[in-house]
């Protein structure tokens, strides 16, 4: 990922924390995704391999976007104020508009 890339994934992670549309924390990031709030799920670069690999299990089970970022846990503290290696979006716009980030 640029870091072009990696900016503009900031960017909008800090809007969509400020709009109030995002869920942080494994536990909650899962209850945004089973109760349907979720519409992607954003992973941070230096998330542990268990983390990822259960976040694209629940993912996967209901049929939610999981997205790898190259933000790091330092990176949503200090754009979200919380490290965190999971981080739902619960906004279908703001979802799309980190998956053309991620894919371009």
């Amino acid at each position: 990922m640029s870091s072009d890339r990696k900016q503009r994934t900031a960017d909008l992670l800090t809007i969509c924390n400020k709009a109030g549309r995002t869920v942080k924390g494994f536990d909650s990031v899962c209850a945004a995704v089973t109760e349907g709030r979720a519409f992607c799920v954003l992973t941070a670069a230096d998330a542990s391999e268990k983390t990822v690999k259960e976040a694209a299990f629940i993912c996967r089970k209901y049929g939610v976007k999981l997205l790898m970022t190259e933000l790091t846990k330092d990176d949503t503290a200090r754009l979200c104020g919380k490290a965190t290696a999971v981080i739902a979006v619960c906004d279908e716009g703001f979802a799309g508009g980190f998956e053309r980030i991620v894919s371009s």
